[in-house]
């Protein structure tokens, strides 16, 4: 396979595909010293698009979160049960916003209001393609709760409405063990007093 003079992939081999599929390439790569690397083998995991997505009452300065099973944790020995944001997959054809009201109305029960933008990035770059879209949303919190998620995906989700000054406690405490969860809030933290203005005016 041919490269760009940056990167020179020589084979590419598919390890596994199920779940999730795993390639194992060799190539070569630029050096910024100048010339190339020698030949090296790297696994990915292939995955495509996600979305994640903060569900924010401003009326009632509530967050909503989802509590869930998660196998990472779980084979490293850890809690396996996380709370996270709303999240999804992007399948192909799919616009980033609907998905993120998709997912709220599977694993939450609840519809989205305005979307905002928060960042977008890479969830493990060293192994994986995955590139996750953060969302904060304007929700009514008073409609969450209960236990939600598609059963034919084994999902089963519960779905907790936090008071703002709560789900700040559970990320200084070390609560909050997910990437993207940790994004969200950290954002809602900094940006909390304009979106409710905002949101409220």
């Amino acid at each position: 396979m041919a490269g760009d003079g940056k990167v020179d992939v020589i084979k590419i081999e598919t390890v596994y595909d199920g779940y999730c599929r795993v390639e194992r390439l060799r190539l070569r790569h630029r050096l910024f010293a100048g010339g190339m690397s020698a030949e090296i083998d790297r696994e990915v995991v292939r995955r495509g698009n996600a979305v994640a997505v903060l569900p924010y009452d401003p009326v009632r300065d509530e967050v909503v979160l989802i509590e869930q099973f998660r196998i990472g944790p779980y084979v490293r020995g850890d809690t396996p049960w996380l709370y996270e944001t709303v999240a999804g997959i992007v399948e192909d054809g799919e616009e980033n916003e609907a998905v993120a009201r998709r997912e709220a109305r599977e694993e939450a029960g609840v519809e989205l209001g305005e979307l905002v933008p928060v960042a977008s990035y890479y969830a493990s770059p060293g192994t994986m393609t995955e590139y996750i879209h953060i969302y904060c949303a304007r929700v009514d919190a008073a409609r969450a709760g209960g236990i939600h998620g598609l059963a034919g995906e084994g999902e089963d989700i519960r779905v907790i409405a936090l008071p703002f000054a709560e789900a700040l406690a559970t990320l200084k405490d070390g609560r909050i063990e997910s990437g993207h969860t940790l994004i969200a809030l950290q954002w809602l933290a900094l940006n909390h007093n304009d979106l409710r203005q905002r949101w409220n005016a």
